[in-house]
């Protein structure tokens, strides 16, 4: 049996929810002291720093 190729919705759908999945696991809220403690050379910790920086200047 051959492959069939998905339509243009079920294509985009298909990479939407990949993409969804993919941020909600980049900007998951990581509680103080837990185990998956965050890298500290990950984008969301330097994002997290620069956003800090720029509210105390305010």
């Amino acid at each position: 049996m051959g492959v069939t190729r998905l339509k243009r919705k079920d294509r985009r759908n298909k990479t939407f929810s990949r993409l969804e999945v993919q941020f909600l696991k980049i900007g998951r809220n990581i509680e103080i002291g837990s185990r998956s403690k965050e890298p500290k050379d990950s984008q969301v910790t330097k994002n997290n720093a620069v956003l800090d920086t720029l509210s105390k200047a305010k």
